[in-house]
């Protein structure tokens, strides 16, 4: 055993040897100050995908000191009682702050602990990214030299002068300007109580919200924190005898007014939704904070292309013009597009449209934004779920050509039979957007005129855990999923443009799905920061089902509810979707190169509540087909100027044709290829008692039947008896795709007014 000598010896040279390395420690570092933060401040540069700059924005535009003198006494006080009561009376530094932050960082955790004012002041200002114990104790140096040499007014005039606010405000001055339009030096304790309640932070307690960086920081969400904080605020300053009691009755009466968000310099039309989409990914892949990244001098080069963006942008405009008048129709105003354009097979976000721009005070990023429910572009992961799954009833994948009961007010039935019942317990109905009875038809038929009582059965059949876990692996965020109940099979959920225009990538990709990005590299003071490679591409699906997919969404563009599609002029697939009370509408489609979603609502500017768009841009209601469609072709026009027109892989036949339970049984007849035969039943239409029913023996394969050019494409379906999305009888069939008389002439694939 050691002797006590040995041991006390030992013990005596530790410790002499930490107070050796303190005083060096505190020897070598030097005391910061506010200037010095402000010198370093810098701006951030965004650059084009073509490496060009974008802008440069950030804390370099919008920082100014101001002496202690011209900060009111009620903004003191406020940030003492709220962060650090005995600020008057401690050394500036907390052990036990320093001792949690160092447990967590060995833990791997955040290194944030427990910080005194002083401590807070030196950490804001370090401008690098460094997290790492050697900083901590660098930190608590820097600490108590400062809590020795600078008084504490001055160490408080630095840290309010160093502390971000948000909206890119560093400093008590650029925060007053900010949110109060005003002089530091004239803020009232309300309004000091805020922006201290800011400094807990402002993504989350910035009432104008901030669902970009996070979707939990919305309007109302943030409001609700905000006004909690700030009333507790005031309360410790009264409790402090801070301010008096006729103050605070004064100050605790009314949340104080902020000033709506403002663009900053540079940040006007897209140009502040790309940035602000840039920021996010980010933040969403490094260890940069948000309070890091605007303190500047990151340089961002980003996936967007200038001639696309611009194109979407004049798409969205050229549109708008048309069909918009919001100064002679009440109806027409507060409608808002979001758009996406992402390249399949990369995730390369090429061009986005947020909205009308931050100049016009519109800052919620409309391609990124969550709350507006798809509708029926959600329909093809229910039939993807169903050629990969199966159905409960199915050995194995089923065929699109199966058929489901059109229509309208259905009783929805679960796989035992039973049937679907609302929380009153009486049955569940699924309704149709129209009456008209369209009988058994199949799945492919189904999705080309957006039949909703086929999917939501079909969606029932196959299971909602697997058509989400489809959607999942397209690329949805499953934190935009709704409930899992019949109705998600239509739509209910609420993805961002930018995520439908990924997921439908995937299909234009043959299943191969890569995450969307907007960042290729960043740099800090012209040094790589990790983590901006381009994501790994994965298989999510079957490439056969994908093929299936995109070939069926080819029809609905080429027969269906997307024929407004067909001046691209190229080979394209593609989506509508309209929701309940036509509240969205949208157009989701894409090329081999190309894929683009496009939304259109009506939002309430003061509740941020969708309203109905009946009777917007004078129509009785406003369809995924109509003017998204339009938005959509008249960007992919531009943007695919001079690409080759790829096509799509043909699919190979897919699943077993399974109709629907009470299904009339298909008639089987003698083909050249028999896997591939099916007799399709003609769908009832308002003229079939006019027109010959095709002949049982008509032999319908993959694309239709052989006689009459297609039960699918140009024969019953499309050149017959249906006559198309709305037919009208006429002595020669319809114009808009065959008509009634059998497809005779001109029925094909694209119908015509002669069939």
């Amino acid at each position: 055993m050691p002797s006590w000598k040995l041991v006390s010896g030992l013990c005596i040279g530790f410790f002499g040897s930490l107070v050796a390395v303190a005083g060096i420690g505190y020897a070598m570092v030097g005391v910061p100050n506010e200037e010095n933060a402000a010198a370093l401040s810098q701006n951030n540069v965004y650059y084009w995908a073509d490496g060009s700059q974008m802008v440069a924005a950030g804390s370099g535009q919008n920082r100014q000191n101001v002496t202690i003198d011209r900060i009111p006494k009620a903004m003191q006080w406020a940030v003492i009682s709220a962060e650090n009561k005995t600020f008057y009376q401690d050394s500036g530094v907390d052990p036990m702050g320093i001792a949690r932050a160092v447990a967590n960082m060995a833990r791997g955790g955040d290194t944030q602990g427990g910080s005194t004012i002083t401590q807070q002041f030196v950490k804001n200002t370090y401008l690098t990214q460094e997290q790492s114990v050697s900083r901590k104790f660098k930190e608590m140096f820097i600490s108590i030299k400062v809590g020795t040499k600078l008084k504490k007014s001055e160490i408080l005039q630095g840290y309010l002068n160093t502390s971000y606010y948000g909206r890119g405000a560093y400093g008590i001055q650029a925060a007053a300007q900010t949110y109060f339009g005003k002089e530091a030096k004239d803020l009232k304790p309300s309004e000091c109580a805020f922006l201290a309640a800011l400094l807990k932070g402002p993504t989350y307690y910035d009432p104008a919200g901030n669902e970009g960086y996070d979707r939990s920081a919305t309007r109302e969400a943030n409001t609700k924190r905000a006004k909690a904080r700030w009333s507790w605020i005031l309360e410790q300053m009264h409790n402090d005898k801070r301010i008096t009691d006729q103050q605070y009755q004064e100050a605790i009466k009314n949340f104080p007014k902020l000033q709506g968000r403002k663009a900053s310099k540079g940040m006007t039309g897209q140009i502040g939704y790309l940035a602000d989409t840039a920021k996010k990914y980010v933040l969403n892949h490094s260890n940069i904070s948000e309070k890091q990244f605007d303190q500047g001098g990151y340089q961002i080069r980003t996936t967007f292309k200038k001639a696309n963006v611009e194109a979407l942008a004049k798409a969205v405009k050229k549109v708008e013009k048309e069909k918009l008048d919001p100064k002679n129709r009440e109806l027409d105003k507060h409608v808002q597009f979001g758009a996406a354009s992402v390249k399949p097979k990369d995730g390369a976000i090429v061009a986005l449209y947020g909205g009308a721009g931050y100049e016009n005070g519109h800052f919620n990023n409309n391609a990124d934004t969550s709350g507006v429910p798809v509708g029926s572009t959600w329909k093809p992961f229910v039939l993807a779920a169903a050629m990969e799954h199966g159905t409960y009833r199915s050995d194995g994948p089923l065929s699109p050509l199966s058929k489901y009961n059109g229509n309208d007010h259905l009783k929805v039935k679960n796989n035992d039979g039973s049937y679907v019942l609302k929380k009153d317990n009486t049955p569940f109905f699924q309704e149709n957007e129209s009456d008209y009875p369209w009988g058994y038809i199949s799945l492919r038929k189904a999705m080309e005129q957006s039949v909703n009582t086929p999917f939501v059965q079909l969606g029932m059949d196959v299971g909602m855990k697997n058509v989400a876990d489809v959607a999942e692996k397209a690329g949805i965020l499953d934190g935009s999923f709704a409930e899992l109940n019949a109705s998600f099979a239509l739509g209910t959920s609420t993805p961002s443009a930018i995520r439908m225009a990924d997921a439908y990538a995937t299909f234009a990709a043959a299943g191969k799905q890569a995450a969307p990005y907007s960042v290729t590299s960043v740099k800090f003071n012209g040094q790589e920061v990790d983590g901006f490679k381009k994501p790994r591409i994965t298989q999510a699906m079957p490439e056969n089902v994908a093929n299936n997919v995109t070939n069926v969404l080819e029809n609905v563009i080429q027969n269906g509810t997307g024929k407004n599609a067909l001046t691209l002029g190229r080979t394209a697939a593609g989506k509508t979707g309209t929701t309940d009370e036509n509240k969205s509408a949208w157009f989701v489609g894409y090329t081999q190169q190309l894929s683009t979603s496009v939304a259109m609502f009506r939002e309430d500017p003061k509740s941020a509540k969708l309203l109905s768009m009946n009777g917007t841009a004078g129509e009785k209601s406003i369809h995924g087909g109509d003017v998204p469609t339009l938005v959509w072709t008249e960007y992919m026009k531009a943007a695919l100027k001079g690409e080759p027109d790829l096509g799509f892989p043909e699919p190979e036949k897919i699943g077993e044709i399974q109709h629907e339970v009470g299904a009339p049984s298909p008639t089987p007849t003698p083909s050249v290829e028999p896997s591939e035969t099916v007799t399709e039943s003609p769908s009832p239409t308002p003229s079939e008692s006019s027109t010959p029913s095709p002949t049982p023996s008509d032999t319908c394969g993959f694309f239709g039947c052989e006689s009459d050019g297609g039960t699918e494409n140009g024969g019953t379906e499309n050149g017959g008896t249906d006559g198309g999305v709305t037919p009208q009888p006429t002595p020669t069939g319809t114009a808009e795709n065959g008509g009634n008389t059998r497809g005779n002439g001109n029925g094909g694939i694209f119908g015509g007014p002669e069939g």
